[in-house]
């Protein structure tokens, strides 16, 4: 395979793998995808943001369920793996941003320190070496 067809093809599979950080679902099954730094929405999320802010009551609750009390077992397991593809997107997007932030020479202690570890720590998990 050529290399431009190769990157052609990692970038198609780096899309896929991309999903909306609030409801997990992947590209291929939403219209429309909004990215920002480290964090996607797709145009469901954002219509049902939409809903909720013009809908909000005058008086908020007293307490409000969390959303894990109001699963049934098999709708909490069912969660799992798209909050494990989101943790793997996330940590994608970190290293991408590691990576980015190295190129432009910025320092293992500098990227350590803003992410509240060592420089060593730092390029430990993220240069690819050994």
């Amino acid at each position: 395979m050529a290399q431009a067809e190769k990157a052609q093809a990692e970038k198609a599979q780096a899309e896929d793998a991309v999903s909306c950080t609030f409801c997990l679902k992947p590209t291929g099954e939403i219209e429309t995808m909004v990215a920002g730094p480290g964090v996607f929405i797709c145009n469901e999320c954002v219509g049902l943001c939409v809903e909720l802010i013009e809908s909000k009551p005058a008086t908020p609750p007293a307490k409000m369920r969390s959303w894990k009390e109001q699963l049934s077992d098999d709708e909490l397991l069912a969660t799992l793996p798209r909050v494990a593809s989101a943790s793997r997107q996330v940590e994608r997007q970190l290293t991408d941003g590691v990576l980015e932030a190295r190129a432009r020479g910025i320092t293992w202690t500098r990227i350590g320190a803003t992410l509240g570890m060592t420089r060593q720590s730092a390029w430990e998990r993220f240069s690819g070496e050994e």
